[in-house]
């Protein structure tokens, strides 16, 4: 049997229904189509190079599970590969440029429009590209006025991975550190080598200007990491991201209910 789902229930495959069920399908203007943008970069020493893939596709395919079967929704395979350049200078990374990205995610849009369907929830699992994502929603918005666009991270809907971070990893902790590796534990606990963990964290500057938030420098990783990890792992077990994980699934099962409900405001034209 055919395993081309992956994680994702078959009943909620869009690329397992034929033409004529795709065509006879009721309420397209409504129907969710989900799509995990990922992508295939370091992850420092113990995390494999698919975390950002594993988890956009992971999360939400077991949210599709549980999602009332009333609501229709359905996965595209994963777009598995994004804008990775700030860790160029690791191995395992693949990099598309910001413009090849946008061309796919462009191109696989307007076939989904072309089937006739009206909402697009774009589930980005790199924090590396939320702007592409978003840049790419709102000029096809523009182009396809009956067209709804969901750009939204992987971990944005509500989770409880906080309540187990130290304020500095909540604040600084951005990639490879606990709750990546406590979730990737929970999905995928054969390819996570909790004994090559390491912590790092970059240096402060010890003014406004950081890496992230709201007053921020352009960096590359290996300006702020040796390793690739910006953060600390230490701590991270399976249990604790099966919580994160059962949580992040809640949050996205309320999130599509959401997203089914949704219809644009309408302003005078």
């Amino acid at each position: 049997m055919s395993r081309l789902h992956g994680p994702v229930p078959p009943q909620r495959f869009l690329p397992y229904l034929t033409a004529p069920e795709i065509e006879a399908l009721a309420d397209k203007e409504n129907t969710l189509i989900v799509l995990p943008v990922g992508a295939i970069e370091q992850h420092g020493p113990h995390l494999p190079i698919c975390t950002d893939t594993s988890i956009a596709t992971e999360v939400t395919a077991r949210a599709l599970g549980q999602l009332d079967p009333a609501i229709p929704a359905y996965a595209l395979p994963p777009v598995w590969c994004g804008k990775s350049n700030e860790h160029a200078r690791f191995s395992g990374t693949v990099i598309l440029r910001a413009e090849t990205l946008m061309a796919v995610l462009r191109d696989i849009a307007a076939s989904v429009y072309r089937m006739g369907f009206r909402k697009l929830v774009l589930v980005n699992g790199h924090g590396g590209q939320p702007q592409v994502v978003e840049i790419v929603a709102r000029d096809l918005r523009e182009a396809y006025p009956d067209f709804c666009l969901f750009p939204v991270f992987s971990w944005a809907v509500p989770n409880c991975a906080s309540e187990f971070l130290c304020e500095r990893e909540r604040a600084e902790g951005i990639h490879a550190g606990r709750a990546e590796t406590s979730l990737m534990m929970a999905l995928t606990p054969e390819q996570v080598h909790p004994e090559r963990a390491v912590a790092e964290y970059p240096p402060s500057s010890g003014g406004l200007l950081t890496p992230e938030g709201r007053f921020r420098f352009a960096w590359l990783t290996h300006d702020l990491s040796a390793s690739g990890v910006v953060g600390d792992p230490s701590g991270a077990s399976q249990a604790e991201g099966q919580k994160m994980l059962d949580s992040l699934v809640s949050g996205w099962v309320a999130a599509f209910e959401e997203i089914y409900r949704f219809r644009m405001p309408r302003q005078a034209e």
